[in-house]
């Protein structure tokens, strides 16, 4: 599928690519680009040949933040509609069934920094920076903040948030809003193979890990293992884990059937 200022691309290798594609504009968030990620991650999340996506910037930035020059002259309820578009795809990146990397080369600052944190797993080339830039204009990101905190803790969220200052990709890495961080020339090669690798995994086994996950964190410590315990249990009378176990034993490559 190709659009404006969105390109994504599924190959037989069951990763779909999704690329932020405004590389004049450093990829910044218009609101024809917000509505046409929702839509490609929502796509590639039904598309049954999909078993992982990975979410990328064209050009040398990742992503900036919003387009400013949208900005102007709105009401407060066009402000919260407009807010709220802008940051629908962090929200469901959250939802989706399917695990999200994000490839990060150069700047991911505002709601590029929110997309990061807000995707499943990150890698990013050494020359990557990320920051909570608004509030240098006065402004601020709230918003991208929710999927930041979760990654790195209050007290460094609200360091981003307040200062809004650009961290290097070793200070990204340590406080764990990205899981690796590989030489430049590097990026789209081990991305790659990091993507094939957990596409390989059982879809379903994949899936089912990052729902329980996600509601797992949220939920009271004792009702967090109950759940997973459920959750686990039905997992095993899968066809897939029967496979998975058979297979290993056999010393060959699993057949995945996602059921």
């Amino acid at each position: 599928m190709e659009k404006g200022y969105i390109l994504a691309e599924t190959g037989d290798d069951h990763i779909c690519r999704i690329t932020l594609n405004r590389p004049e504009n450093l990829n910044t968030f218009n609101t024809p680009m917000a509505m046409e990620l929702d839509h490609a991650l929502r796509s590639a999340d039904r598309d049954e040949n999909v078993r992982v996506i990975v979410l990328k910037g064209a050009g040398k930035a990742f992503c900036v933040g919003i387009d400013v020059s949208e900005f102007p002259g709105k009401t407060a309820m066009e402000y919260n509609e407009w807010i709220g578009l802008m940051g629908r795809p962090m929200v469901t990146m959250n939802d989706l069934k399917k695990p999200v990397i994000a490839e990060v080369r150069g700047i991911a600052a505002a709601i590029g920094a929110g997309l990061v944190a807000a995707a499943d797993l990150a890698i990013a080339s050494e020359d990557a920076r990320f920051g909570l830039t608004a509030i240098n204009v006065g402004l601020n990101c709230i918003g991208p903040s929710i999927p930041v905190t979760r990654c790195v803790g209050r007290k460094r969220a609200l360091e981003l948030l307040l200062y809004g200052d650009l961290i290097d990709a070793g200070e990204a890495l340590q406080m764990g809003l990205v899981n690796r961080v590989v030489p430049t020339g590097e990026l789209d090669e081990r991305a790659k193979d990091w993507a094939l690798r957990l596409a390989s995994k059982s879809p379903l086994a994949v899936e089912t890990a990052k729902r329980a996950f996600y509601t797992a964190a949220d939920m009271e410590y004792h009702k967090a293992f109950e759940h997973v315990t459920g959750t686990l249990a039905r997992l095993c009378t899968t066809e897939d884990v029967t496979e998975g176990i058979k297979a290993f034993f056999e010393k060959r490559e699993p057949q995945w059937k996602r059921r």
